[in-house]
């Protein structure tokens, strides 16, 4: 062992660790969806829901769920949006990024287990879905009825076209996307995300629900599945908002009497809603 090996201390939650790129793939004109592998070690195993903290170096970071996780590999879908995350958009093949974590819950896929699933998201909101979704896929035989509902601004907007064609060409799970403005030759749903609830198959007295978009979008969409007769106890919705360290320390996540670093991403309806619609907090 080396002289700096022995002095070095162990790495906590604030210290990032090099992740390199290796892989990224443009999804629509402001989004990429990179891949990430560990420079030493086991990587990451992140339970689907958990984001972690992306750490541009010389720029700073940002709180991002997790897309993807497997064989140590990570998966982030990011929107450049500010200096932050332009800059990891940015980041090439063979850059290496920091990353921090896994923090906060997760989608409560066990309690789901034996019911009907409803996974609803709006713009970049699908990509802390996707792990859900391919875990609920992989393991379809211990769920009732699965359906994604997903809305875009436009179809260019979409994330993940090729993997949404295939999951409606398998046929396990019900698809239905909408966009708000359509483009030429688009033939599919036109209009809000929540207006596809009224269509969508479920048991409402025993389904859970998952959603993650704009807030509005979220809103307006857990409403709807509460007309159809959901608990809201059994929606839960993920509140990435905010967040600056991770663990709550920084208190920029706090929402009332929460912070979202430390007891989310993750909540059910009937906590959360209240908050939601207080205004300016």
């Amino acid at each position: 062992m080396s002289a700096f090996a022995e002095r070095a201390p162990a790495a906590g939650p604030m210290l990032p660790q090099p992740f390199r790129v290796c892989r990224r793939r443009r999804e629509t004109s402001d989004t990429w969806t990179l891949t990430l592998e560990p420079l030493a070690g086991e990587g990451l195993t992140p339970e689907p829901g958990q984001f972690t903290m992306l750490y541009a170096f010389g720029v700073g970071e940002i709180a991002i769920s997790v897309s993807g996780s497997e064989r140590g590999l990570l998966t982030h879908t990011v929107r450049a949006v500010g200096a932050v995350s332009g800059a990891i958009c940015a980041a090439r093949t063979g850059a290496v990024l920091g990353v921090r974590g896994p923090f906060g819950n997760s989608w409560p896929l066990a309690d789901a287990a034996g019911a009907d699933v409803v996974v609803v998201a709006g713009g970049v909101g699908l990509a802390p879905l996707r792990t859900s979704l391919q875990r609920l896929e992989r393991a379809r035989a211990d769920y009732g009825e699965l359906t994604l509902l997903y809305g875009g601004r436009t179809p260019q907007d979409l994330l993940y076209r090729r993997e949404l064609d295939q999951l409606e060409r398998r046929g396990n799970v019900g698809v239905g996307v909408t966009v708000d403005v359509a483009a030429h030759g688009w033939l599919g749903n036109v209009g809000v995300v929540p207006r596809l609830i009224a269509g969508a198959r479920f048991d409402p007295g025993s389904a859970v629900a998952l959603l993650c978009g704009p807030e509005i979008m979220m809103r307006f969409s857990a409403e709807a599945l509460i007309e159809r007769g959901m608990p809201a106890e059994r929606i839960h919705i993920s509140m990435e908002r905010n967040m600056q360290c991770g663990l709550g320390h920084c208190g920029h996540c706090q929402l009332g009497p929460t912070l979202v670093c430390r007891d989310g991403p993750v909540y059910s309806y009937d906590v959360i809603a209240p908050l939601m619609e207080v205004r300016e907090l």
